[in-house]
Parts: C-alpha cells; structure tokens; sequence
C-alpha cells in the first residue's frame, strides 16, 4: 500500500529503517531482525542506499526480500550519487516491477572521500529534480528528507525551509526528518514549515541510543544536538553499555510518548539494523497509548484541521 494512504487511515504508524548489508550472511540476520518486528504492525520499512550510493544492489535486494518474502510494506531509498537519469529510470523500473510502491527520494552525501557534492554526467544535481523525474515517469508514492535542526549545507532556516517547500511542489507525498533529541527542535520545525505552505505528513525520525561513541559521531556528521542532560547522563554510564541501551530506550519512549500525545502522525524509528531498543520502545508505546490522550493537536499530522 501506498504511504500516503497508509498515513490517511487512523494511526498513529510506526515504521523502521535499516541500513543494507554488507554480505549475504548479514542480509539473512538482517531479514530475521525485520521478521522479529512483524508482531508490532510496522507500516512499513526502508532500506537505505549506503553512503555515496555504494550499496545500491544489496539495498535493492533487500527491500524486495522485505517485501516479497516477509510481506512488509517496503520504502526504497533512491539517491541521484553517482547515477545518470538513464540509470535512475533504471533503478526506479526494477523497484516498481517488484512491485514496491513508494521510494525516498533523496539527493545523497558525497561519495567518501569528496568534500563536496557533485552530479554525474547527465546526472542530478538536487533532491527536488529526483522526486520531479519520479513524478513525470512513474507512479511512486514519494517521500523526502527533511531536518529539524536545519541542513548542514543550508544558508539559514529560512531558505531549507523554502527548500522543503520546493520538495513538496516537486510532488513529495511525506517527510521524514532527521534524527533529533529534543522534540522542541520538531514542534518549531512543523510549526514553520505549515506556515510556509507545506501541508504533507511530516514523520519524526527517532533513534533509541544503544551506543554513546556512536551517537556522538553520528550527531557530528548530521548537525543533531544531544541535550546537555542527555550528554551528561550518557557520560555517566560510558562504563556500562547496558546502562547506556537502557538510558536510550527510555529516553527515545518518553521522546514518543510527548511527539504522539501532541499529535505527530507517525514515528520513523532509526534501527541501526538491530530490533530490541526499538521493539521495546514501540512495545512501551503500544500499552500506554499516549496518543488516546491528545490534546487535540492533530495538526501536526493533519494539516486540513490546524488551528486559524
């Protein structure tokens, strides 16, 4: 099923994304980890390209194994790195002869190495002109990327904001963001882009933190912010990773608990292609409910009933 009718139905939904593996061992385990995840009802589940687009195969592979043989709905990741439009309309025919129907559509970070994003050779050169080829030629259900916290390579606010508009003109269905941990970052980030005129769904992207070197090197690469509370908490338990896994299930609940009670139509949990934290996560969530007790704020998902 298309995303877009999925977020149209009563939710709130909850999906989860991996990273492609890197062997044929790996995308069983990987597999088995989407299996374990089955009994929670997932929306649906993406898979992502790899930096620089160098996993584009097994990415391929993996989301039709996802989808045809676990019978999970499935998002591929399309980036333009390192792909002519001959190649993408390529990429995008093999997805929907799979029968996949919705795509990321996503400009993608440079290939390793280089400093800078530069297009191929009859290439694209913007997220904005993928989702625009996408929406000419196929018949997709899109989504795009979008970050709470501003782009890395954007000016200011105002202009990725304008950029995000852009997306959505472009014929983007969805947003996911960016990870965050301070769910004020969302709130203003929503707030904004309404005003500007996008109207689609707009996902939070949630990480429960099972690794404190990790989350500080992936908090550097994308711009996110650790709370100092947060930080501090995680530095007093460096000694100890379960404390840590344990710290970062509870603090992604409590993060849902308040996104969903306030009205976000979704959560996009980020797996780092291991199920437990966010199992238990969506688990907690499942038997507490919070968005039962919203206080009518559903203008986050629902754009048609924001307050005037």
């Amino acid at each position: 099923m298309r995303i877009d009718r999925i977020l149209s139905g009563s939710g709130p939904h909850f999906s989860f994304e991996f990273f492609p593996p890197k062997s044929d061992d790996a995308v069983q385990a990987l597999l088995q980890t989407a299996a374990a995840l089955q009994a929670l009802g997932p929306a649906f589940v993406s898979v992502t390209y790899g930096a620089g687009g160098s996993t584009r195969a097994r990415s391929l592979q993996v989301v039709k194994a996802i989808a045809q043989e676990l019978r999970i709905e499935a998002m591929a990741h399309i980036t333009c790195v390192g792909a002519s439009k001959d190649d993408l309309r390529a990429v995008f025919r093999d997805v929907a002869d799979a029968g996949i129907e919705n795509v990321l559509a996503l400009r993608g970070d440079p290939p390793r190495g280089s400093a800078h994003f530069e297009p191929p050779a009859d290439g694209l050169a913007h997220a904005t002109d993928l989702i625009a080829l996408v929406q000419a030629e196929f018949q997709f259900c899109v989504g795009a990327a979008c970050y709470p916290e501003v782009h890395p390579e954007s000016l200011d606010a105002n202009s990725d904001l304008l950029f995000l508009l852009k997306k959505q003109e472009a014929g983007a269905q969805f947003f996911i963001t960016q990870l965050f941990f301070d769910n004020a970052y969302y709130f203003r980030f929503v707030k904004r882009a309404r005003s500007v005129g996008v109207r689609v769904p707009v996902i939070p992207g949630i990480m429960p933190i099972t690794n404190a070197d990790q989350i500080e090197r992936f908090t550097r690469l994308c711009g996110a912010t650790l709370p100092l509370r947060l930080r501090t908490a995680l530095q007093s338990r460096s000694g100890d990773p379960e404390a840590v896994a344990e710290l970062g299930v509870a603090y992604a609940t409590l993060q849902c608990v308040d996104l969903l009670a306030a009205g976000a139509p979704a959560i996009h949990f980020y797996t780092l292609n291991k199920s437990p934290a966010s199992r238990a996560v969506v688990s907690a969530l499942l038997a507490a409910r919070p968005w039962e007790r919203s206080p009518g704020l559903r203008y986050l998902g629902s754009p048609t009933t924001a307050p005037r």
